[in-house]
This record gives structure tokens, C-alpha cells and sequence, in this order.
């Protein structure tokens, strides 16, 4: 692809998704199915409004079906589909077109996907660009009887291990995505659609009360240290603000988040992005209160030039400040949280050092801890 778009002052390239590359192996491959002859390219018209032209690989054609792939490009954006084949077989059937996941396309296991409970892991967008394509190609030859079009994908089984599709309940391969069909280069969205998607999962489970991390510290922490059961967890990442908004949304009853000092301390100054290229403010906050708290300008300064959050932390308990400044850090937390969520729902939070364990908890973090506790016992 020759479009791009400016990301972090960089001109980066975009790609296409593996919804158009199954639209558009759909689309060859009925064509051929139909001429009986190979196609060199196929044009694609994605919904975002961008023309592809796409060459379709390993071309097999026969009287009854017809197979070939397009390799996914994703641009400039680190996504570990980039390159992988994907497939799309076409044969003749009676009436109507039938969709099918072939090996290595995932196979929905649960309730509020965006795909139906026992079939394929091919979302609306991409089902509906494929279910065009092959209309508009049997319309063009003239044909009035159905299809049936198989979505494969070579090694997506083991590549779905690297994603969240075992967490969300899809399992045996990728899922077929894509709202625009094309990939924006370090893309937030698709991250927070991905958080989304999770929290949508676990509320069609049944889940009322949500747990949720930053990442792998707080799950690893929380299951080792504290003894919680975390196979229901969300995984916010940087997204707090974005996490609590739809946890507004969707009607979950609360939110426990549990994090590492170096992000979880964020937002005590109210950051809800966590990411650093966005905000810091970690060692402003601890220093300055830590001086409120009765430390003098030294100690102030020591904590403000502080490389981590950990050596803050030792800095404080040496002063014997930690108590205090933990205790401010809780009680911030807690407003910026429920200045969020408009206190519509319950929000807690924990803060916790791998050196030193947990180090703070905001008001309601015991009581909603107590009740992801209970959920394990029952």
C-alpha cells in the first residue's frame, strides 16, 4: 500500500486487514471458479474507502472449486499476522452463500462476541465484505445458484496462542477482523476494541464484578501473592480511562484494578493514559508529597530524581513517609476514578512493589477485593 499516515512524527505506512484479504481471496476466487482462469489481481474497495489491488497466491483451480490466497500486509504496524497467507476455497452449491472457518480460523466458545456462539471467528464487517464480493462476482457471470466459501489460514492455530483469542474464547485459530480494512500503523483503537472486545466477553459470562490489570505484573502478583483467581481478568494495558468509561457502558457493577506503583501512581495526578509519551507525573506527585507530608527539600529532591518507582518507595520508607504518602496517593486514586465513572459504579484500586508488596489500597479496594475472594470460594 502507498497511503500513510503521520504517527508520533513519523511518516508510517498502512496495510490492510485479514478481513480484505479474505474479501479479496473470495472475490478471485469465484471469479475463477466461474472463468475456469487465473486472475492476476483483484480490486477490493474497502469500507474505509481505499482501493486495493491485490495479487492472489497459490492459485489452485479446478471444475468444482477453486483456491487461492492473499498475504496480509500490515503496513508499518509490529502485528504478528503480517505476511500469513489467507486463504478462501470456492465451489458451487445449490442456493444461497454459505461462510465456513476452515484450519486455522478460530471458532467462537462463548457468548458476547460479535460472532455467533459455535461458528466461525469471522466478524460482521469482513463476513459482510466477503459475502459481496462473491455476490457481485456470480452476478457478473451470470450465475444464480449458491456458493460455499471456506476461510483458511496456514499456522493460525499456533499463532493464536500469541493473542488474546484463548482469553476471549475463540479457539483453533485467528479471528478474521476488520472494521475499515485497513490497518492503521500503531493503531490505539485496535487496542481499545481488543480491551472492548474482553470486557464484552466476560459480561456474557456472567460477570458482574470486574478485575482488571495493567498487564502481566498485577496477574502474576495478584495469583501468586494475594491468591486470586485471575482467569476472568481484563487487561487495560495503558487504557484506564477507556476501561472505566465502558465499564460504565456495559453495567458492570464495579472495577478493581490492581497495578505496579510505576503505573498505577499515575493516576493520583488524574492521568488516565498511562503510557509515558503522554504523561509522567510519578515522581512529581511522590515528592511533592512527601513534602507535604513534613520531608525537607533534599529528600524532596532525592525522590524527584529518582529513576523508578521503587527507589522512590525506599526513599520514603527510610524518611518513614511511606505511610503517609501512600495514604494521599489512595485517597487521589480513588477521586480521579470516581470523577470518571461520574460514581455511577464502584471503583477500587491496589497499588502494589514486587520489592515490597502492596503499598496502597483506596477505600472501596478491601471491600472489592473481598468480593472477588468470595466469587472463588462459591
Amino acid at each position: 500500500m502507498d497511503t500513510y499516515e503521520i504517527v508520533q512524527g513519523k511518516k508510517l505506512r498502512c496495510g490492510y486487514t485479514t478481513g480484505s484479504c479474505a474479501a479479496a481471496a473470495a472475490k478471485a476466487a469465484a471469479r475463477m471458479l466461474f472463468t475456469q482462469k487465473p486472475v492476476a489481481n483483484v480490486r477490493l474497495m474497502t469500507p474505509r474507502g481505499i482501493m486495493l489491488d491485490l495479487e492472489p497466491e497459490d492459485v489452485i483451480i479446478r471444475p468444482d472449486r477453486v483456491t487461492c490466497a492473499i498475504r496480509k500486509d500490515s503496513g508499518d504496524d509490529p502485528d504478528i499476522t503480517d505476511g500469513i497467507l489467507v486463504y478462501a476455497s470456492a465451489e458451487k452449491t445449490k442456493q444461497g452463500i454459505c461462510l465456513r472457518g476452515g484450519p486455522g480460523v478460530g471458532r467462537v466458545t462463548r457468548d458476547g462476541l460479535s460472532c455467533r456462539r459455535g461458528g466461525p471467528a469471522i466478524n460482521p464487517t469482513p463476513r459482510r465484505m466477503i459475502e459481496e464480493a462473491v455476490r457481485t462476482e456470480a452476478q457478473k457471470a451470470g450465475y444464480t445458484k449458491g456458493l460455499v466459501v471456506t476461510i483458511s489460514i496456514p499456522g493460525g492455530e499456533e499463532l493464536a496462542a500469541r493473542t488474546f483469542n484463548p482469553r476471549l474464547g475463540i479457539e483453533g485459530g485467528l479471528s478474521i477482523l476488520g472494521t475499515s480494512g485497513i490497518v492503521d500503523p500503531m493503531s490505539e483503537q485496535a487496542l481499545i476494541d481488543t480491551i472492548h472486545t474482553e470486557m464484552n466477553s466476560r459480561k456474557a459470562g456472567g460477570v458482574r464484578h470486574l478485575l482488571a490489570f495493567f498487564g502481566n505484573y498485577g496477574v502474576d502478583f495478584s495469583r501468586d501473592r494475594l491468591h486470586l483467581d485471575v482467569s476472568k481478568r481484563v487487561t487495560c494495558s495503558n487504557y484506564v480511562g477507556e476501561l472505566l468509561d465502558y465499564a460504565v457502558y456495559e453495567g458492570f457493577e464495579d472495577v478493581l484494578l490492581i497495578g505496579h506503583t510505576g503505573k498505577l501512581i499515575k493516576l493520583a495526578m488524574g492521568i488516565m493514559n498511562t503510557h509515558s509519551r503522554y504523561a509522567d507525573g510519578r515522581m512529581e506527585f511522590m515528592a511533592l508529597q512527601a513534602m507535604l507530608c513534613g520531608a525537607g527539600r533534599n529528600t524532596g529532591r532525592r525522590i524527584y530524581e529518582c529513576t523508578t518507582t521503587d527507589k522512590a518507595v525506599e526513599i520514603l520508607i527510610e524518611t518513614q513517609l511511606l505511610e503517609p504518602v501512600m495514604t494521599a496517593a489512595a485517597e487521589k486514586i480513588q477521586y480521579y476514578m470516581d470523577q470518571r465513572v461520574h460514581h455511577d459504579i464502584r471503583c477500587g484500586a491496589m497499588m502494589f512493589s514486587n520489592s515490597y508488596g502492596v503499598l496502597a489500597k483506596t477505600p472501596h479496594a478491601d471491600e472489592l477485593l473481598a468480593v472477588h475472594q468470595k466469587e472463588m470460594g462459591e
